[in-house]
């Protein structure tokens, strides 16, 4: 591996399997170092294509999405650095895929459990072809003021305290990504900071070794001094025990090697990570912070006094006049986010929607704060759901059952009504389910299922003020406007609609009142006195009924009836329970693979 450095301020990245917080991280540390690109070049979410929104610094940019590596690596041929946010099942297929992409030089393995076998694979086709492999179980690296893998280095206020926003002269390498954290800020307190910092990983086979990236950071100018953070388990310190006795290493080496606390416990402990388990002395944290010491690396006494001898290298090397002050700069300020902002109590915001039938914020969504638990356990049925998402309230259970009737009762009238019609039609020209159903829900209006509204509001207002059915009918007729809810094309005076009869069988035994049916009752008894075709139909009988349904409950305002007359729920009553009919309808011509409909000539007539 050796060679020198990894990243630079240009370096970009695609980024495997969409998470929006990495990546907002990174775009937020790239805006910290006053890049001028974006550090993710692109997206690769299996199976999907487009663009996701991010912010770059005030900006809001739209990151390209791919649905496979190939085509990823082609559209952004510069991008060398692959980061794989793959779970485990798949992180070695996918990164052995970008190990293959003749642009991805560095592959950054983020999953922990991937196999072990895996990552040999993987390990020798990068040996094999001169790439790069960070990881398995890693949370990256970094290199200051250049770029950043993923989450690495955490929060935006902890990569600005370990002053990560512009480069020092350390060269930091660890199993660990935690510790990496920890590190870059003791790093940070006793010294100028950190030039570059990785975190291998912390199972048995590492991509990349602890010795590899000593090498690499001895090759790189700006490194002045290296600080090692190795664990207990395994033998990768040791290649790096050989390196400085070989004399490949002529910086100052700083290394600790954590778990000297494992000799404590009377049995062998394996500690968080896969590759942290004594397997012997020789693999035990003594043994290898002696082997580093005795090879020349600048090994503490304890993890404690690591930041002490950290700081006392630094020192020397600053007095020898081998490193020279680096400049400080002020950072600019990243944008905070309104939703954080807005938690925070710093900014308050406007809502732009208004909802008060239900939420979906808890546990479980409510309907009119009823849980949805409740409304199964306590069943609810399709009318009681009606009415609180509808009206705000649970009706009672006649209430309820009366809704549940008119669903059923108006669900469909046949094939030939010119909803049903429409929605045949439409569906019969291969158009999907939405548009056949809405082909014939377009139809609905005054002259088709749609006057329900008006007969209520016709009825309520000339019954309210007391006028009798001649009375109203004659008013009417003057003022050239038909009775809504009165006439049928088919049903008679000695043929009534089924359908009134049983809605008006079902008030008069649970209404407690049904005053405003009985009004429609005497204006059908009026018109038909005109014409055996002017019966009171179902609008007529649903919108007099609900009006008694309102009144009768109880649980209504005059002022609230109106409005629910006036801004159309009874319309929407129809609108529901003839969906069920156009859906119907719209299937069973497609179960029966009907062909395209063309109207027969012969009932058309043609004329000038």
């Amino acid at each position: 591996m050796a060679t020198g450095q990894l990243f630079s301020p240009t370096t970009q990245a695609l980024f495997y399997n969409y998470k929006q917080l990495p990546i907002q991280r990174m775009l937020d540390f790239d805006f910290l170092c006053g890049r001028e690109t974006p550090s993710v070049a692109g997206i690769i979410n299996p199976g999907a294509e487009g663009f996701q929104k991010l912010f770059f610094g005030q900006e809001e940019i739209a990151i390209p999405v791919h649905s496979t590596i190939e085509a990823a690596s082609a559209a952004h041929p510069t991008a060398d650095v692959f980061i794989n946010f793959a779970s485990y099942r798949s992180a070695a297929a996918s990164s052995m895929a970008a190990l293959k992409q003749a642009t991805i030089r560095v592959v950054a393995i983020i999953a922990e459990g991937v196999p072990e076998l895996d990552t040999k694979q993987l390990i020798a086709f990068a040996k094999a072809n001169n790439k790069v492999v960070i990881g398995p179980a890693t949370v990256g690296g970094i290199q200051a003021g250049a770029f950043k893998i993923g989450d690495t280095a955490g929060t935006i206020d902890n990569i600005i305290q370990c002053k990560l926003y512009r480069p020092g002269s350390v060269g930091f390498v660890s199993k660990s990504g935690g510790m990496s954290n920890e590190l870059y800020n003791t790093i940070a307190r006793v010294t100028d900071g950190i030039y570059e910092g990785i975190a291998i990983g912390g199972d048995v086979f590492p991509g990349s070794t602890l010795s590899d990236h000593i090498l690499r950071f001895n090759n790189i100018p700006q490194v002045k001094m290296m600080v090692v953070l190795g664990e207990l388990g395994g033998r990768d310190e040791y290649s790096l025990v050989e390196a400085l006795k070989e004399g490949k290493v002529n910086k100052p080496v700083v290394a600790w090697v954590s778990g000297t606390c494992a000799r404590l416990f009377k049995s062998e402990v394996q500690f968080g990570h896969a590759g942290a388990k004594s397997g012997g002395e020789m693999e035990s944290a003594q043994a290898k912070n002696q082997a580093l010491r005795e090879a020349g690396a600048i090994v503490p006494t304890s993890f404690e006094a690591l930041e002490a001898s950290i700081k006392e290298t630094f020192e020397k090397l600053a007095e020898e006049g081998k490193i020279s002050p680096v400049k400080e700069i002020k950072p600019p300020m990243i944008p905070e986010d309104l939703n954080t902002a807005i938690k925070s109590g710093k900014v308050r915001a406007p809502t732009h929607i208004i909802s008060t039938i239900s939420d979906d914020r808890g546990e479980e969504p409510c309907y009119a704060g009823v849980p949805m638990s409740s409304i199964v356990e306590q069943g609810y049925g399709v009318g009681d759901v009606i009415s609180l998402l509808w009206f705000k309230r649970s009706l009672p259970r006649y209430c309820t059952q009366f809704i549940e009737i008119c669903i059923m009762l108006c669900a469909d009238h046949g094939p030939c009504v010119s909803g049903a019609h429409n929605t045949i039609v439409t569906a019969r020209a291969g158009k999907d389910l939405v548009s056949s159903l809405v082909s014939g829900l377009l139809t609905i209006g005054p002259r088709f299922g749609g006057a329900i509204d008006d007969a209520a509001r016709y009825f309520k207002d000339a019954c309210d003020k007391g006028l009798t059915a001649y009375e109203f009918v004659e008013s009417m007729k003057k003022k050239g406007i038909r009775v809504p809810g009165i006439g049928h094309r088919i049903k008679r005076g000695d043929n009534r609609d089924k359908r009134v009869e049983l809605l008006q069988s079902f008030a008069r035994t649970h209404f407690p009142a049904v005053k405003y049916m009985e009004f429609a009752v005497q204006v059908e008894t009026y018109t038909l006195s005109k014409s055996n075709n002017l019966v009171l139909n179902v609008d007529g009988a649903i919108g007099s009924l609900f009006l008694d349904l309102l009144a009768g409950s109880g649980m209504f305002s005059k002022q609230e009836i109106d409005e629910i007359v006036d801004i159309g729920y009874l319309n929407g009553l129809f609108v529901l329970a003839r969906s069920i009919g156009l859906i119907g309808h719209t299937f069973d011509q497609k179960r029966l693979k009907q062909p395209l409909y063309r109207h027969p000539w012969e009932d058309v007539l043609y004329t000038k």
